[in-house]
């Protein structure tokens, strides 16, 4: 068992270690870097969407399956294909197909298969896509291309228009595939 010791040297080298530790953190923290820019308010609103599986913080817009089939074959066919299977090479991962494949051996994680909330493909859009160019579409052009895939998916009908409302409404195949949070303290959606 170890025992403390005031004259011990290890204790006295633990105890240096320790307050270097500290300093150097300090040091840190106030440390000036000679590179990046204060991002500006709208930049911030850019990316600062909570896009919630009950419609809550969904900005406003709206778009359709037809309008986001223009919008997909701009801006996300180069990655993830005309059929929306990826393309190898790319990065760009397949969106629909693989239903019912979740925990087989031949598991095809998809927006269709996988995915238990509409408001993620929205918010991932937004956040994230098109691959080199993020941040770049509208709010009409991410619920018009969320539509698509919801519609290429066989998930919403080809002529439904998505927005805060109707999207917080759509049924996905995998919704039932968690495993809900039961601490009484975090809000639940399924």
């Amino acid at each position: 068992m170890f025992e403390f010791d005031r004259n011990n040297s290890r204790a006295k080298l633990l105890g240096a270690a320790v307050a270097l530790l500290c300093v150097s953190g300090v040091a840190a923290k106030s440390q000036v870097f000679d590179f990046g820019t204060t991002p500006t308010a709208e930049e911030i609103a850019a990316v600062d969407i909570d896009a919630m599986p009950d419609g809550r913080g969904l900005p406003a817009g709206s778009g359709s399956a037809s309008a986001g089939e223009a919008v997909y074959g701009e801006k996300c066919v180069a990655c993830h294909g005309e059929d929306l299977q990826g393309v190898k090479g790319t990065g760009g991962a397949a969106l629909i197909g693989g239903r019912g494949s979740i925990g087989t051996e031949k598991t095809k994680k998809t927006v269709e298969s996988y995915w238990p909330y509409a408001s993620t493909v929205f918010d991932y859009v937004k956040r994230a896509m098109p691959f080199h160019e993020p941040g770049s579409l509208t709010n009409d052009e991410i619920y018009a291309v969320t539509a698509y895939i919801l519609h290429k998916g066989n998930i919403i009908g080809k002529d439904d228009v998505m927005d805060a409302n109707s999207l917080a409404k759509v049924e996905m195949p995998n919704k039932d595939g968690f495993i809900s949070d039961p601490r009484p303290d975090v809000h639940n959606y399924q």
